[in-house]
C-alpha cells in the first residue's frame, strides 16, 4: 500500500517525451526515490539513446540543476545548482491520486535544443523489482546532431524517401540499426543499468576524467 509519507513504500513514475515532435517519442520510467538528478540525467541519456556529447540542464520550478563546472565563466543567465545534491525524495509530489503531477523540463544539447518534458508522480513500489527501469517506450530517439526537432523532421523525409538524392547517404549516416518507429525495451533497460553502474552516483564524465 502506498504511503506518501514513507519513502520506502513508493517509487517515482516519470512519463517523459521529447517536445515538438509528433508522433511522440516517449518513455515511461520508474525511479527509486534515492536517485539524484545526475543519475536521472544518465537514465534519460540511456533511455533515449543519447550519447552525452553535449551540455544539459534540469529546470525545476525555475531553478536550474546540472554540472556547475560547465559555467565557470558565468555564461548562463541562471545559477546552476549541483545535480548530485538533489534526489527524487527531495522533490515535492502531489499526495493524492489524480492531482497534477510535478513537471520538470530536461534540456539536452543547447544547439539542437532537445527539450524533454517529465511528469513525475508517486507510485507503489513492487516487491523484488529492480529500479530504475523503463516499462514502456514509443519510437526510437533521434540521432545525435541531426538538427533538433525541425532538423529531425527533414531527416525523416529523406530517410523515408528512396527517390531522394541524399537518401542513401542519410541511411548510412544514421546506421543500419536505426528505425524511427522501433525501440527495444530490453535494450533500453540494459543501457540504463550499464549507465548507472558506470556513473556510481555521479556523472560518468566526472568519473572518466578522474581516470585520465
Amino acid at each position: 500500500m502506498l504511503d506518501p509519507f514513507d519513502p520506502d513504500s513508493f517509487i517515482v513514475r516519470a512519463e517523459v517525451h521529447i517536445l515538438d515532435i509528433e508522433p511522440r517519442i516517449s518513455r515511461t520510467l520508474e525511479l527509486p526515490v534515492t536517485l539524484n538528478l545526475a543519475q536521472l540525467h544518465e537514465v534519460l541519456q540511456a533511455a533515449f539513446g543519447w550519447t552525452d556529447s553535449h551540455l544539459h540542464q534540469f529546470n525545476i520550478g525555475g531553478l536550474i540543476y546540472g554540472a556547475p563546472e560547465f559555467d565557470e565563466d558565468d555564461l548562463f543567465d541562471s545559477r546552476i545548482f549541483e545535480a548530485t545534491e538533489v534526489r527524487m525524495v527531495d522533490l515535492h509530489f502531489p499526495y493524492k491520486p489524480g492531482e497534477n503531477p510535478l513537471t520538470v523540463l530536461y534540456e539536452y544539447d543547447f544547439g539542437d535544443n532537445w527539450r524533454h518534458l517529465l511528469r513525475l508522480e508517486r507510485a507503489t513500489r513492487e516487491e523484488n523489482a529492480k529500479y530504475p527501469r523503463c516499462i514502456a517506450a514509443a519510437r526510437s530517439g533521434p540521432p545525435e546532431d541531426v538538427g533538433g526537432p525541425s532538423g529531425y523532421a527533414k531527416f525523416l523525409e529523406v530517410w523515408l524517401d528512396p527517390e531522394h538524392e541524399e537518401h542513401k547517404a542519410v541511411r548510412q549516416w544514421a546506421g543500419r540499426r536505426f528505425n524511427p518507429d522501433r525501440v527495444n525495451l530490453n535494450q533500453v533497460n540494459k543501457a540504463i543499468a550499464k549507465a548507472l553502474r558506470a556513473s556510481k552516483g555521479d556523472y560518468r564524465f566526472r568519473r572518466e576524467s578522474h581516470r585520465d
